[in-house]
């Protein structure tokens, strides 16, 4: 038996795919501790913004922020990596679509600690924090400020 269905159903599937298609983005590998809790919350925010997470609980994050050039100074809780560059912290995933989109030459982007207010550390107060575009040989920039 043959399904059929009507061409304007046909026409809308066939004109949404593309656009489906493109608005998906890279997967990240996410590396945290079993224990953290805002680890999981801060993949939950990049899930609700169209990533794709692969999580690993490892013993040692600092090992993966040496491994993806990242100065232990910018460090935080957890670490990824996206299409070539680290994410370390809590980095909005505006913030590394806009990175991915840019391809500048760097490491990657840090928000270094565990900032109040940045995603997955949502609570009752909102800190100021920079997202830190991180350059070959350690040195960085400020890629946003969040007030």
């Amino acid at each position: 038996m043959q399904l059929r269905f009507p061409r304007h159903v046909a026409l809308a599937a066939a004109l949404a795919f593309p656009l489906l298609a493109s608005a998906a983005q890279p997967v990240i590998e996410v590396f945290k501790t079993a224990t953290c809790g805002c680890c999981k919350e801060w993949i939950k925010h990049l899930e609700a913004n169209g990533f794709t997470v692969k999580s690993q609980d490892v013993a040692s994050t600092s090992d993966y922020r040496a491994k993806f050039g990242i100065a232990q100074q910018y460090g935080s809780c957890h670490t990824g990596r996206v299409g070539g560059y680290a994410i370390e912290g809590h980095v909005p995933a505006s913030d590394i679509k806009r990175l991915l989109a840019a391809k500048p030459k760097a490491r990657g982007l840090a928000v270094p600690g565990m900032p109040m207010g940045s995603p997955g550390m949502e609570g009752p107060r909102k800190d100021p924090y920079e997202v830190l575009l991180v350059k070959d040989g350690g040195k960085t920039a400020v890629f946003k400020r969040y007030e």
